[in-house]
């Protein structure tokens, strides 16, 4: 069974009345498609977030959020802690985002501990894990990967991991609109899986394993088509009410 999870990451994009304005477009999307059996999810601004999750309460349509902090309240100027998410409506977090990692400089070690305050607080971790360039062309893919899920899913336990979403973003690919080549992503997107079942026995065979990196209405059919991708973390494509809602409609396709 193929299950799919079609979540777009807005980024430091659109202020409130444009996340509203994008949302409801998904929602009349959604509602004229109303047997959709792939899952959709909006990761939208902190600043829109609650105003987001309160147009979509009653609907189908899944709230998530760019980023948290691991503490739960107290003197960290800046930061959003789970409860005031979960308040929000928040269902999903993505953590451990090139982005983060690259210009926030974050590490495996800080986003281990967000993920394992995520799972406390029931709530759905979607980590984030890819190479650079640099590393692909040294041939160390597969090294990066299981060195950041080693360290990134350590205290998980076998019967947690399947509320893990693996996102498997290539950080060369991301918002440069070069996608990896179909090979590239069975190539990982394999590894990845048997990796997990390796680590975390058959319950890994439930974790959603999107692919993220300049995926647009072109590259849908090609890039969700593959047996071990369940699906898309989007950036650039989903800012774009149609774009988006045609790659829903792609994913549907491969929904078993």
């Amino acid at each position: 069974m193929k299950n799919m999870l079609i979540a777009g990451n807005w980024k430091m994009n659109t202020n409130v009345f444009e996340s509203q304005k994008l949302v409801e477009y998904i929602l009349g999307f959604m509602k004229t498609n109303d047997n959709l059996k792939s899952r959709v999810l909006v990761c939208p601004p902190f600043t829109s977030v609650y105003t987001i999750g309160q147009i979509v309460k009653n609907s189908e349509l899944l709230l998530g959020a760019q980023n948290c902090y691991f503490e739960e309240k107290g003197a960290f100027t800046g930061e959003i802690s789970i409860p005031m998410l979960e308040y929000c409506g928040v269902s999903h977090i993505i953590i451990g985002h090139s982005e983060r990692r690259s210009y926030f400089k974050e590490d495996d070690e800080l986003i281990n501990k967000k993920l394992l305050a995520i799972l406390e607080h029931h709530l759905t971790p979607i980590l984030c894990i890819g190479e650079t360039l640099d590393e692909r062309n040294q041939g160390k893919t597969f090294d990066v990967l299981k060195n950041q899920l080693d360290k990134d899913l350590s205290g998980v336990s076998k019967e947690q991991i399947d509320r893990i979403v693996v996102a498997y973003e290539p950080v060369w690919a991301i918002g440069t609109g070069i996608s990896a080549t179909r090979e590239q992503v069975v190539e990982a997107h394999n590894f990845l899986r048997q990796l997990l079942i390796d680590k975390f026995g058959e319950n890994a065979n439930s974790v959603y394993i999107l692919y993220g990196g300049s995926l647009s209405e072109k590259n849908a059919d090609e890039i969700l088509s593959i047996e071990n991708v369940n699906g898309g973390l989007i950036g650039g494509a989903s800012l774009k009410g149609d774009s988006f809602c045609s790659i829903i409609q792609t994913a549907e396709k491969y929904v078993v």
